[in-house]
């Protein structure tokens, strides 16, 4: 686990790490030499173990006297310096994981939603994953997201550091026929055998639009004279669009597309393009022809079931009426 320790350790960190190879492990250093300030001879003195201080040095005559660390410093190695390290502060958008003891600094970790970047030496909030895209693996105060690109078959309509893609939904599977097959951002569009004679185009696109936003999020001015521009239940345009930001314009256009009537819904990728939108314009009115397609090609072969199952009913009652062979009529 990610371990952040305070900058505290730097002015001594030489000291520290005087150690010994024994074997495969480093072993620490329990000696140093002093010299004596009485004869001036050089003398091998103890180190003081961790959570302890040098508090007075040793002699040719005396040993060295260690004190214990008090409250709000530490020593993690075997040492020899006059005072313990005070114990550090978690930084910003950190944690403590573990308080400060005698013997170990506190140790910190990012707080919910952020991860450590080592490049940076600090917390950054953890990446979302863009609509199209899933979570591979939710970040950890350790790691950023990870998101990988929906595979045929799947999808996400949202931005998210926690969800995953999701099956677009088998419209055969329930009873229902495919309007408009599903893509990275949407989920497939189905309808039953009633609604296809029932509903238009409008219908259907509004099913996919606040998605669409999600996908295709055209710049926040442009958005704005988008949201401006759509009708309202008195064909007037939105007010108060000026000072809004991107969830708040999203949260209107999904108002609004709740509330629409098909015959607008059909009109939006015009109004894209009005308000300078044309890519985004030229994308909605090619799902909006794929549906139209399909609808066509659906009714097309429902017309043509009907019919033979008329033409089959038909010549069973003349058949009937007749006492035997088929007769056409």
């Amino acid at each position: 686990m990610l371990t952040m320790v305070s900058l505290s350790l730097f002015p001594v960190v030489l000291l520290f790490l005087r150690t010994v190879q024994v074997g495969a492990v480093a072993a620490p250093v329990l000696k140093f030499r002093e010299t004596d300030p009485v004869t001036g001879n050089s003398v091998e003195c103890d180190r003081c173990q961790p959570g302890t201080y040098l508090r007075a040095r040793c002699t040719a005559t005396t040993m060295s006297v260690c004190a214990p660390c008090p409250p709000g410093s530490f020593t993690e190695l075997w040492n020899h310096i006059g005072k313990c390290l005070r114990c550090g502060v978690c930084g910003q958008n950190q944690v403590e994981r573990s308080a400060c003891t005698a013997d170990r600094d506190c140790q910190c970790q990012c707080v919910l939603g952020y991860y450590y970047e080592e490049k940076y030496e600090m917390c950054l909030r953890h990446k979302t994953c863009p609509s199209g895209q899933g979570v591979l693996t939710e970040g950890t105060p350790e790691n950023d997201t990870a998101c990988h690109v929906c595979p045929n078959g799947t999808f996400s309509d949202n931005v998210s550091a926690h969800h995953n893609c999701t099956q677009h939904l088998n419209c055969e599977a329930a009873g229902l026929k495919l309007v408009l097959k599903g893509a990275a951002w949407h989920d497939s569009v189905c309808a039953s055998s009633t609604e296809l004679t029932s509903k238009n185009s409008g219908d259907y696109l509004r099913e996919i639009v606040p998605a669409f936003f999600v996908h295709h999020k055209p710049h926040i001015r442009r958005l704005r004279r988008i949201v401006h521009k759509l009708p309202s239940k008195d064909s007037r345009k939105q007010e108060g669009t000026a000072g809004l930001n991107l969830p708040a314009l999203l949260e209107r256009i999904n108002t609004w597309v709740a509330s629409a009537t098909s015959e607008q819904i059909q009109q939006l990728p015009d109004l894209l393009t009005k308000a300078g939108a044309d890519n985004a314009g030229e994308r909605l009115h090619n799902k909006m022809q794929r549906i139209e397609s399909n609808l066509k090609e659906l009714r097309s072969l429902g017309n043509e079931i009907c019919c033979k199952d008329a033409t089959i009913i038909h010549y069973t009652r003349v058949h009937t009426a007749s006492g035997g062979g088929l007769q056409q009529i």
